[in-house]
């Protein structure tokens, strides 16, 4: 499996923008996140979507999203955060709406540019993933982004609270609440062995 930056740029420009937004900077700041970013926000969307292609396309989504608003975020520190966001956005209308795949408009022979490693994927790697995930999937959309965020991507309160667009205090209610519906629906030796802690949310 492969995401793409030549989709992603191919269908900015086939749709006309690229002299009016993607500019050089934008262009630069678009393929430099992809490549530091794309294979961790792969891993996000696969958190929520069954299927790699899927999870794929929701990613490329997002970075055509950033490359026709780039100018929309101030801080190009922040800019990971954007994308986050786009993605669990993404993620939860997928399965009451979808998402037209990109992948028609990438050229025959197509450049490949970041591969998601299968051993990389939490879904596969152990039966307890799967148990725990369906839990979490189970969650408030709101906890269960904060859950997903801080435990499975390794996100700081800060980082999620600029991500979600809500306050710190606000993530750790959510993180708190949300820690008590998993142990609550999942036996506690296997909440245990999946690291969560009610004291990480403190």
């Amino acid at each position: 499996m492969a995401l793409c930056l030549t989709v992603v740029l191919s269908t900015v420009a086939g749709s006309g923008e690229m002299s009016t937004c993607f500019t050089k900077s934008t262009e630069a700041l678009v393929i430099a996140t992809f490549h530091t970013e794309g294979r961790s926000l792969v891993r996000l969307a696969r958190l929520f979507v069954d299927d790699q292609d899927a999870a794929e396309d929701l990613v490329q989504e997002a970075f055509i999203r950033l490359a026709r608003h780039a100018s929309a975020v101030a801080d190009e520190t922040k800019v990971p955060a954007y994308l986050r966001s786009i993605v669990l956005n993404l993620a939860r209308d997928h399965n009451r709406r979808g998402l037209v795949s990109h992948r028609h408009l990438a050229a025959s022979g197509r450049e490949i540019d970041v591969v998601v490693n299968p051993v990389d994927d939490l879904l596969v790697q152990d039966e307890r993933h799967a148990i725990v995930l369906a839990a979490v999937r189970a969650l408030s959309f709101r906890q269960r982004d904060c859950i997903t965020l801080r435990y499975f991507e390794e996100q700081g309160i800060e980082s999620i609270a600029t991500t979600l667009k809500i306050s710190p205090n606000s993530v750790k209610t959510h993180l708190q609440r949300g820690l008590a519906a998993l142990h609550a629906s999942l036996d506690l030796s296997l909440a245990l062995s999946s690291d969560l802690s009610l004291e990480d949310a403190q």
